[in-house]
């Protein structure tokens, strides 16, 4: 195979626009690729960004941008997946990495045709429970499917009947550099009518009609339990959007309103300064794919809660590295964040802020990351070149 003919199409919702965990995923994916594979053109083709912004791929000669986020809405489906098809049929490319499920229909045609091997990402609802059947023998005919968590591979085994082999683990990374231990700011303090030792819960999420299931009105409903035993508990919520007027009707209703705060948005350079603020880190969520806010939080040496039905298991190592209740029973949520607070959990690792960082470092840092993709990858290329 000449230099030439290595290519690798990456087919991606989005990356830059627009900042969720699915974008930082993808953005951490496309940079192990593009700097450990230089012999390799990347093309990537990007649904819905309008490319104003590249972040700092601009130095790197051998990635290529298509975007299509200014092509009108009623066409930009069909002009995407015309591009996918004719870029794949005109060129065939090593590899086709297949960066959310809505895009692997497309991959599955192109291997009919032409015998291109394809990834899946699935990164959690989107993978859970499919019905489509295109998608189920996308899912069955793909070289490879990358689960950013266990419990999304569990979830595909058991509905989909796929090969366990082909199902391969990439848990999510962070940035570690970004996060520290630091003592509470006083800027913070002063801004949100906090005491320095007073017990904050802090939670970190959209705040989406959509993204309900991430648990911040369970917390609120448990407030008035934990109130009973920490009188002065206060819960900072950090986020915004669509579902912040349910939210604030709720706070309303149970009469809280002097004792959580919705934050709304807060610039990045700020979100590691909210979680130095907070006592315990707290989304009972269960639709999370996985939930990069709770690396985050145990980087910063907090406390961390999560839910014991969905990638939050991952995250926190299946209790190892915090606590995983049953979001829907607010009894027992309440309890946990007491026992939190009033520093009782029977998981003392929780109380040793250096520990949980250096851990969660070991097992979910950029390193690891990227020496797991790189291996992936180059048992691909290695089976592909042997097929040729």
């Amino acid at each position: 195979m000449n230099n030439d003919d290595k290519t690798i199409n990456l087919w991606f919702p989005n990356l830059f626009d627009f900042k969720g965990g699915i974008q930082v995923y993808l953005l951490d994916v496309l940079k192990v690729i593009v700097e450990n594979l230089p012999e390799f053109k990347i093309q990537v083709y990007n649904k819905l960004d309008q490319g104003k912004k590249i972040e700092n791929f601009c130095s790197y000669n051998n990635i290529l941008f298509h975007f299509h986020g200014n092509v009108p809405n009623v066409l930009r489906t069909l002009i995407f997946t015309l591009s996918l098809l004719t870029s794949s049929l005109k060129k065939r490319p090593t590899l086709i990495v297949c960066g959310h499920i809505n895009f692997a229909p497309v991959a599955y045609w192109v291997y009919r045709l032409t015998g291109t091997p394809y990834w899946i990402v699935v990164h959690g609802t989107d993978a859970w429970g499919i019905k489509d059947q295109i998608k189920q023998k996308a899912l069955k005919t793909a070289s490879k499917v990358i689960s950013v968590s266990n419990y999304t591979r569990d979830r595909l085994l058991k509905e989909q009947k796929l090969d366990p082999n082909q199902i391969s683990l990439l848990p999510v990374t962070f940035d570690a550099s970004r996060f520290e231990i630091a003592p509470k700011p006083k800027l913070l303090l002063e801004r949100y009518g906090l005491t320095l030792d007073q017990p904050t819960i802090l939670t970190v999420a959209r705040l989406s009609r959509s993204d309900g299931y991430k648990g911040y009105d369970q917390v609120i409903k448990a407030l008035p339990q934990i109130r009973q035993q920490i009188p002065n508990v206060h819960y900072l919520i950090v986020g915004k959007g669509d579902d912040r007027p349910r939210i604030e009707q709720l706070i309303q209703s149970l009469n809280l309103q002097d004792y959580v705060t919705l934050a709304g948005f807060i610039p990045d350079h700020e979100l590691v300064a909210h979680y130095n603020l907070c006592d315990v880190f707290a989304m009972p969520s269960k639709g999370e794919g996985f939930g990069i806010v709770y690396l985050e939080a145990l980087a910063c040496g907090k406390p961390t809660l999560g839910g014991n039905q969905d990638g939050a298991i991952d995250a926190l190592c299946h209790g190892q590295l915090g606590a995983l209740i049953d979001p829907d029973n607010i009894d027992v949520l309440a309890q946990t964040l007491i026992q939190i607070l009033q520093g009782t959990y029977p998981n003392q690792i929780i109380y040793q802020p250096e520990l949980l960082r250096q851990k969660v470092i070991n097992i979910f840092g950029f390193a690891q990351f990227q020496q797991t993709l790189i291996e992936l990858l180059k048992q691909q290329l290695t089976l592909t070149e042997s097929l040729k």
